[in-house]
């Protein structure tokens, strides 16, 4: 199975993807690892290079990929099974992005980046604003052409319920 899911900040595509990786009993990968190379200072790879990482992964046989990006990886809409687009509630999403800064910055969440006061207005009030004005429309019309296995979902429990189904055939 083959598993593409996308949503803004905070509505829950990392959670999902990895209890998905687990029920499913396959890997799971972050877009944002495809883009940043992560060590003692990040770096963003070169676009031929997190362009190559993403295509490997989407050639193989069973994955969840999960993230925000979509103007680049055509390739994991194209080979996915499924496409989930997760749109929770702004409130809700402003909600886990603060609680992910909180717990992150008391060590008790682990994160890909330092958790900054700044990184925390853009993503709950400058990135989560603009994907519901600009990139959801971007996301819907990139995926068009693959909408017979496109689903805009509320929240993770539908997604949930999905994967159970597939558990029981």
């Amino acid at each position: 199975m083959k598993i593409r899911i996308i949503g803004s900040c905070g509505s829950g595509k990392s959670y999902i993807a990895r209890e998905c990786s687990r029920r499913l009993n396959i890997p799971h990968y972050e877009t944002d690892n495809f883009v940043w190379e992560r060590g003692e200072v990040q770096r963003r790879f070169p676009a031929e290079t997190r362009d190559a990482l993403l295509r490997l992964v989407a050639c193989s046989e069973a994955w969840v990929i999960e993230g925000v990006h979509h103007k680049w990886g055509k390739e994991s809409f194209e080979h996915a099974d499924v496409i989930f687009i997760i749109t929770p509630n702004r409130w809700v999403r402003d909600f886990r992005v603060i609680r992910r800064f909180l717990r992150t910055r008391l060590g008790l969440e682990r994160a890909n980046y330092k958790q900054s006061f700044k990184n925390l207005f853009e993503m709950a009030w400058v990135w989560n604003r603009k994907f519901d004005r600009v990139h959801m429309e971007e996301i819907l019309e990139m995926t068009e052409p693959f909408k017979a296995k496109r689903m805009v979902v509320r929240s993770n429990k539908e997604i949930l319920t999905y994967i159970q189904a597939r558990e029981s055939r």
